[in-house]
């Protein structure tokens, strides 16, 4: 776990001038030494010296050769000996494109808020949290891509979820629900991993009961019992939770009942002209039924055309979401009207 853990507070920057420290049997990628100069070796570890990262990035970009090697090394700073792990992988990244990286760590983001409205009374019901860049360069899916390749995924998911929260004290009322992303694989241990969110709902005043956190399926969850874990964690503490994109991965709905959520979000590819097509009405029809069974609320995320959202609403889905409903923005509109 030690590996894991390291992530929420790694460093982001690397020394300018350092080394290397590998264990000495990992072994040699492609059969050949690694690129630079040996200054240490022992029977349990080798140490390779850098003059600027620069020198380091290309004798990276030698060592893989195309390949990218996921084992640890430590990274020591030669001017006051401090060190740190990290990933060879991850180190690469970041070497590769430090801008990124930077930007991660400054946490130069905005939360552009999409708004979700009752569906039996057209009224907003609360936002979903969307993490934006402040300057808006740098697209959403390439920041999360390369937040997992440079292992700076959980301190990206911390920033996101700091600025949600901020949001929701700035530009929404007292019971407007906010709907915040979080992923799974970022929290190890949650009684301890969660207590960082649990101190900014604090320091901004928050009722926790305003907070919805909803799982993002962006990779496969194995360990179901302790994705549980992690929502009985943040429901303990008078929060919300919701499974995003139900109907694919492993949001299954025989799920439903083991995991409990207090919200359901059907993926878009469901919501997709609903209205005519057969296979996504039928598979409308089951998730309806199970969540009724089991007493949770159904988002249909997505609703693009006025035609999808007569047809939600004839069936009884709870919410509504999409471009057809309204548009994220950095500052919701106040009143707000349905097209």
């Amino acid at each position: 776990m030690a590996k894991d853990c390291q992530y929420c507070g790694t460093s982001v920057f690397i020394p300018e001038q350092g080394a290397l420290v590998l264990n000495s049997i990992h072994p040699h990628q492609g059969g050949k030494e690694f690129p630079l100069r040996l200054t240490y070796e022992s029977p349990e570890a080798k140490v390779y010296s850098y003059k600027n990262k620069d020198e380091l990035r290309l004798a990276l970009v030698d060592w893989f050769e195309g390949s990218t090697p996921d084992y640890w090394v430590h990274i020591l700073n030669t001017e006051n000996s401090q060190s740190f792990p990290i990933s060879i992988q991850h180190l690469y990244e970041r070497l590769q494109y430090p801008e990124l990286a930077e930007l991660i760590h400054s946490g130069s983001f905005q939360s552009h808020l999409q708004p979700i409205v009752d569906m039996k009374n057209n009224r907003v019901y609360g936002y979903e949290s969307l993490l934006r860049t402040k300057d808006l360069s740098v697209p959403p899916g390439e920041l999360f891509s390369y937040a997992s390749r440079s292992g700076l995924q959980s301190m990206l998911d911390q920033k996101a979820r700091r600025r949600a929260v901020k949001a929701k004290s700035e530009h929404l009322n007292a019971g407007d629900k906010i709907f915040i992303n979080f992923l799974p694989s970022t929290i190890y241990v949650p009684e301890f991993c969660l207590k960082h969110t649990f101190q900014i709902v604090k320091e901004f005043n928050i009722d926790p009961e305003d907070l919805v956190f909803e799982v993002v399926e962006t990779e496969k969850i194995d360990d179901v019992e302790h994705l549980k874990s992690i929502l009985e964690t943040y429901k303990a503490s008078g929060m919300k939770v919701a499974l995003d994109d139900v109907g694919s991965g492993y949001s299954t709905l025989e799920m439903l009942s083991l995991l409990q959520p207090d919200y359901l979000k059907i993926d878009r590819s469901y919501i997709q002209n609903c209205h005519s097509d057969g296979n996504n009405q039928a598979f409308l029809f089951e998730v309806m039924e199970r969540a009724k069974q089991l007493n949770i609320h159904v988002l249909a995320e997505g609703i693009e055309l006025q035609e999808e959202w007569e047809w939600l609403q004839q069936l009884g889905v709870d919410f509504g979401q999409g471009y057809y409903i309204g548009k994220p923005q950095a500052v919701p509109e106040k009143e707000f009207i349905l097209p």
